[in-house]
């Protein structure tokens, strides 16, 4: 496999943009979940009033989002990267953000 990966065109950057939009992807329902659960948080991040805490919650996923990809599209450039792994991470990282960002599931990890 790891000769395989070897003579494989660099696909780095590819799997950079797949891996952080996932990453994005979770950090949104991370967000929503403490804005929520945690009044101060909310608070504290309600960037723009008509829209509430759901403008910071939305601003720090997109940070964060183009924060992994710049990161992970720098260290892999030149590289070959395994995209079965990479897909797995992802659906894995989407599956636990659309869990997040699901009401019921939301109210339950509050206790509500």
């Amino acid at each position: 496999m790891a000769d395989a990966l070897r003579d494989a065109p660099a696909n780095g950057p590819g799997a950079a943009a797949v891996l952080a939009a996932a990453i994005g992807c979770l950090t949104l329902g991370v967000l929503a979940l403490v804005a929520d659960a945690v009044p101060r948080v909310a608070a504290a991040i309600d960037v723009w009033k008509p829209t509430g805490p759901l403008s910071g919650v939305t601003d720090g996923a997109i940070v964060v989002w183009l924060a992994a990809w710049f990161l992970l599209s720098r260290r892999w450039a030149r590289r070959a990267v395994n995209m079965a792994g990479v897909n797995w991470a992802a659906i894995v990282i989407f599956l636990a953000a659309l869990l997040l960002t699901f009401p019921p599931f939301m109210d339950m990890a509050q206790g509500r």
